[in-house]
């Protein structure tokens, strides 16, 4: 199975990032029900690497947490860019996660990631230039901000690619413990 690690995002926000979609060439638009923010990414594993990962992934214990969705940024190079996203502004909660989870997915046999953590929800992938509209877009879009998104659980997902794009599906929820008071 292709597998990944990642907080689902809640409905209404999806609903609203996917609002920006259109308008853009070479832009294959992430669908709003595959929205995520990636914590660690795994690739293919084994039903028995699977498990292991399940089962270090279930010992996490985490507060609940919020975050902020704000900006629009790219990924690649000026003139390749590979995608647009929109950031997540990582309060230490979300970087306490995310380290727990890279451990943890250690601790099961995988190799560490060797990419550093930059949270983000992508919103389209290019298979080419984004054309002449693309700097006009990000200027449209560039003040977006989601408020406060409540996070108190992450998933295993897995993945499968199809001509349509991937198709992802719930593996295993991680609940997050409740906030206390004051924190």
């Amino acid at each position: 199975m292709r597998l990944f690690v990642a907080i689902p995002l809640p409905e209404l926000l999806c609903d609203q990032l996917a609002q920006m979609r259109g308008g853009l060439e070479n832009a294959r638009w992430v669908d709003p029900e595959n929205m995520h923010l990636t914590l660690r990414f795994l690739g293919e594993l084994d039903g028995r690497e699977a498990a292991d990962v399940d089962a270090e992934l279930n010992a996490i214990s985490a507060p609940s947490f919020e975050m902020e969705l704000a900006g629009l940024h790219t990924f690649g190079n000026g003139k390749k860019i590979n995608s647009l996203y929109v950031h997540v502004e990582a309060p230490e909660p979300l970087t306490r996660l995310q380290t727990k989870v890279e451990k943890s997915v250690q601790r099961a046999g995988q190799p560490p990631e060797g990419r550093k953590f930059r949270p983000h929800v992508t919103l389209a992938r290019f298979k080419g230039p984004p054309g002449p509209k693309f700097g006009n877009f990000l200027h449209q879009h560039s003040l977006f901000r989601s408020g406060p998104v409540p996070v108190d659980r992450f998933a295993l997902y897995s993945s499968k690619l199809t001509q349509k794009g991937p198709i992802y599906r719930t593996e295993a929820e991680y609940p997050l413990e409740p906030a206390t008071v004051g924190s």
